[in-house]
Order: C-alpha cells, then sequence, then structure tokens
C-alpha cells in the first residue's frame, strides 16, 4: 500500500484512528483496528507499507508490550481516597456547614506519607476532614489524617497510624518535567467504576497556568489523557516514575487536562520538611507590563541588546517596595535574561511565563534583580514575600458576621465565580496597603423591619463604619461592637449609605438569628480569633491587635 492510500485510510471518518501518523504512540492503538478493519491476506502488507513510512512502528509496539508490566508495578502504590468535607452556600447560607461525601486518589511518597490533592480532603471551618484510604485490591478502608495542606499548589499530605496499611506499599518516585509530545499515563479512581483506572495521553504543553482551587499561577503540564472527577490526586506516570499529579480540566473542552508538575510538589515536600507546614511559593509582588513596544524601550533609555518588563505597581506591603521603583525594567533575574514579552528560557527554545522562575523560590529566600533606573543598571538582593493581592483570602475559608440581618463576609475568588457576574474579578487584582488587608461586602441581607429599604445593597463592599475604614471581617465586627453613638453608619461602594439605630439593631439581631435558626451570629475560626483579644483581654482592641489577630487566621 503506498504512502498515498495510508494516509488517506488514516484521515477516513469511517475509521477510528485520529492522528495515526502524526503521533508515534497512538500508531499503537491501531494494531488491533488494522487486524479487525483489512483482510488477513493483506495485514502483513499494510504493516510493511507503515513501517516503511514510520520505521519505528515495530519498537513502538515492543515499547507498548514491554510497559505494561511497568504500569502493573505502580499499580499497588495508588491509593483511593474517601473525604466527608464541609461545603458551605457561600452566597446564600454561609453558616450552614453539611457534609459532603467524595473520592479522590492519592499515592505513597516516602516517608509513610500519601500525596494527594488539597481539594480532595479540603474542609470549610477547621482545615480537616473525615478521610479514609483504600489500597489497590483490598476491600479495607483505613483512617488518615491530613498532616500538611498547600492550598496555593493544590497538594496536601496524609499519613496513616497504622502498620498493616503500609505492608507491601513501595514509595514512589517522583521523575522529571516530561517533554510535548512525550507519552504519559493517569492512574486512579475516577468516576464510573470502583476500581483502579489508567488512561493515556500526551503531553500537550508545559506552562504556567491559574490553579482553580487557590487561583495562584503556578507550572501545569497539559495532557490529553483522561482526568476525571475523582482522578484529582493521582499520579501521572512516565514510565515507572511519577511525573505529576492530576487535578484539573478545562470546562466545555475536549481531552484538555492538567497535571501538578515535580518541580511544584517538590517545592511543597521540601518547604513541608522545613518546617512543617507549606508557606506558599514565593513572589516580588509587583505587576509589569511588556516592553513590545520600541517607543516605550526608547523612552526608558533601554539599548538595542536590552530586553526586560516595566514595573507598574508594587505591593506596599512587601521587600519589593523598599528598594524597586515603578517605572524601573527588571532586566534580569539570578541572571536569567527576561524578556520584552515577560517569558525566561526554559528548555531548548522553550520559554516560559516570568512567575515560574520566582513561584519555585520560598518565602524569605532572596533572588537577584538586575533593574534599568534612569539609563543606568542596578543589582538588588531582595526577599520574596509570600504577600499577594486582595484574593489571597483562602477560598475555602469563608468566614461570615451577621449584624442586624446584614450578612457580611470576605470577598474570594470563588464568591465572585458563584455571584454570576454580579461582581468583577478586577476587584481583588488590586495591592493591598496593609499585610492584612481584605475586602468585606454584603452577601446577602435577611429582611427584616430593621433593614427595610436596604435589600438592594447586596454585592456592594463595606468602606467605613462610623467614618473609619474597614480592612478586614475582623476589623468591620471590632468596629461594629465598640459603636458608642447612637447611629451606626455603613458606608458603602458607589457612594451608598447604610443608617441603623444601634441599640434597635443588636436587639433585632437576636430575633432574626433566631426566625431562620442561625445559633451564632459568626462564623466558628472568626469568633475563636477575635475572642482571644476582645474577651479574655476585656478591652477593646488597638489596630495593631486586630491585624495580628488576621495573621493568626491566615
Amino acid at each position: 500500500m503506498s504512502f498515498r492510500l495510508v494516509r488517506k485510510f488514516c484521515n477516513s471518518s469511517s475509521t477510528h484512528v485520529p492522528r495515526f501518523l502524526s503521533s508515534p504512540f497512538l500508531i499503537l492503538r491501531s494494531i488491533s483496528v488494522r487486524n479487525n478493519l483489512l483482510p488477513t491476506t493483506r495485514t502483513s502488507h499494510f504493516h510493511a507499507s507503515i513501517s516503511r513510512c514510520c520505521p519505528s512502528v515495530d519498537s513502538q509496539t515492543h515499547t507498548e508490550n514491554t510497559s505494561r508490566p511497568v504500569i502493573e508495578s505502580v499499580l499497588d502504590s495508588v491509593v483511593k481516597v474517601f473525604s466527608v468535607r464541609s461545603q458551605p452556600s457561600i452566597i446564600v447560607l454561609p453558616w450552614l456547614n453539611p457534609g459532603e461525601a467524595s473520592t479522590g486518589s492519592g499515592f505513597v511518597i516516602s516517608g509513610k506519607r500519601i500525596l494527594t490533592n488539597a481539594h480532595v480532603v479540603k474542609t470549610h471551618e477547621d482545615d480537616s476532614s473525615y478521610v479514609q484510604v483504600k489500597k489497590h485490591g483490598s476491600p479495607t478502608k483505613y483512617k488518615a489524617i491530613v498532616e500538611a495542606m498547600g492550598d496555593e499548589c493544590d497538594l496536601a499530605i496524609l499519613v496513616v497510624d497504622n502498620e498493616e496499611f503500609w505492608e507491601d506499599l513501595i514509595p514512589l518516585e517522583l521523575g522529571d518535567i516530561p517533554l510535548v509530545y512525550d507519552t504519559v499515563s493517569v492512574v486512579g479512581y475516577p468516576r464510573g467504576g470502583e476500581t483502579i483506572s489508567v488512561t493515556k495521553g500526551i503531553v500537550s504543553r508545559v506552562e504556567p497556568r491559574d490553579y482553580c482551587h487557590s487561583s495562584a499561577e503556578l507550572l501545569t503540564i497539559q495532557v490529553d489523557a483522561a482526568i476525571n472527577k475523582g482522578n484529582s490526586g493521582g499520579p501521572v506516570f512516565m514510565g515507572n516514575k511519577v511525573a505529576g499529579v492530576a487535578f484539573q480540566g478545562l470546562k466545555n473542552s475536549e481531552n484538555i487536562n492538567y497535571v501538578i508538575p515535580t518541580p511544584v510538589i517538590k517545592h511543597f515536600l521540601s518547604g513541608v520538611e522545613e518546617t512543617g507546614q507549606y508557606a506558599g511559593p514565593g513572589l516580588p509582588d509587583i505587576t509589569c507590563q511588556d516592553m513590545g513596544n520600541a517607543q516605550l524601550r526608547k523612552h526608558f533609555k533601554m539599548n538595542h541588546e536590552m530586553t526586560g518588563i516595566l514595573i507598574n505597581e508594587i505591593n506596599p506591603v512587601s521587600d519589593a517596595h523598599k528598594v524597586l521603583k515603578k517605572d524601573d525594567v527588571i532586566l534580569a533575574i539570578d541572571g536569567v535574561p527576561i524578556g520584552n514579552d515577560q517569558t525566561v528560557p526554559f528548555r531548548g527554545k522553550e520559554r516560559i511565563k516570568l512567575n515560574h522562575l520566582v513561584s519555585m523560590k520560598k518565602p524569605g529566600e532572596k533572588a537577584l534583580f538586575k533593574v534599568l533606573r534612569d539609563g543606568r543598571e542596578h543589582e538588588f538582593n531582595i526577599s520574596l514575600s509570600s504577600v499577594h493581592p486582595l484574593d489571597k483570602v483562602r477560598l475555602h475559608d469563608q468566614s461570615h458576621y451577621i449584624f442586624a440581618g446584614f450578612i457580611f463576609v470576605h470577598l474570594t475568588s470563588s464568591y465572585i465565580d458563584l455571584s454570576s457576574g454580579a461582581i468583577c474579578r478586577c476587584a481583588l487584582k488590586r495591592m493591598p496597603e496593609k499585610a492584612s488587608q481584605q475586602i468585606v461586602i454584603i452577601s446577602k441581607v435577611l429582611l427584616d423591619k430593621i433593614n427595610i429599604g436596604y435589600c438592594s445593597l447586596e454585592n456592594l463592599q463595606v468602606k467605613k463604619v462610623n467614618g473609619e475604614e474597614v480592612n478586614s471581617l475582623h476589623h468591620l465586627r471590632w468596629l461594629i461592637k465598640r459603636c458608642r453613638t447612637e447611629d451606626l453608619r455603613l458606608d458603602l461602594e458607589k457612594g451608598k449609605v447604610i443608617v441603623l439605630n444601634y441599640k434597635s439593631a443588636k436587639e433585632e439581631t437576636s430575633l432574626i438569628l433566631k426566625r431562620h435558626s442561625i445559633l451564632l451570629d459568626v462564623s466558628r475560626k472568626l469568633d475563636d480569633t477575635f475572642h482571644h483579644v476582645y474577651y479574655e483581654k476585656k478591652k477593646v482592641p488597638h489596630q495593631k491587635e486586630v491585624d495580628d489577630v488576621d495573621r493568626i487566621q491566615e
């Protein structure tokens, strides 16, 4: 059969052999297809024709046959994770905490630990859910404890205090980042069945993307292997080594799924091993713009050999704010030149977003910045921090406070996603003026005579209480409790104003809570941290003390 006929066969809509010649590993899937679709007398001739077009077919077939024992050898190290988590309705009823059962996957790593996704075992209030794990081929569930959690990188470590569980379990080894077009296998327990599942695919991209669990932009591997609900936390193999952890997919798309690569995993594990907890990735806390325009580069006195990015904004509570200035041009970080498009060299001819370079550092670690300022080059050693823009509030820590029927909450990315466009995500991208600053909004108004006329003020930010700016939900609660005037005034965004008779509002709050069967006016975590300052110290806290309380929660 000629090459033209082979190509016609591969492109035929009557067969199911997509990308037959464009993907060497997919050619292996065609073995059974050609045996079924072609007459047996011509099979050998067809195979010979394919071999002439793709000489590696025979060796690829051999690889497929020999790779099966490799996958089978690691299946016993993959476990199914059972979790009962609290999932409050952050838009309407944030005080309700119904338990929700879910399943995910995980795998054994060194030190008798299990690695999985944070979102598999994350809960709302106390950062611990009821977790069980089950080994491949075993009917027994074992209780597991969440030892460490990394919200930013969506990773968690589980431990099982039962020696029987660890019998015959071999820790898996972490490998390298696969190359584009490498073949990987996804192993786990997705929905659609109870037993372990293995799917195969190729690596499509390696680049930073937003992690759904935290909105942090970190390195990801895009694969076309099937990753469904239940696969989260399971290993992705290249050979017999772990290339990453399956964790999310792209909605309304086909075969676009993402894997947490080993550099992010190792960054998380080393942080936990050093301090017992994960502090997050290091960040310079700056916003920049591309320097692709020649006139812009000339204006900031860059010569033809220079490339870099222009600083637009610096987080005022970061160490970078003490050294860098607006309109500085960052030329390089740690000797790595930065392109005018905010990318840096990665592998071979690959380039990757600058964010990856700094996110692999730990908070407090220094980086050498080469900067062009007023036409002169400078070098600064800057300590990277873990201070983020206003969306740093934990997505799954939806604290609330109720007063006079108004439900006050922190504004988070997850709230915006569920608000059906009522709030713009850009509100969270502003730099905070202090480390504890958060946006507080009115999420809902529980109708009562005390708040008649104010029900249309949902989803608006509370800016001031009796003339004082609100810095956090803790701070708002403190300002309301310390009100000493007859009227309580709340200034909202868009110039809206709420005025309440303070004494009447306090009395009505108790009635509103009783009417709606709400036990407390505040979420437990918010009350616990506030209680230490407000009640135990028997005094009204200073602003510094309130800020300290916010840092305790964070």
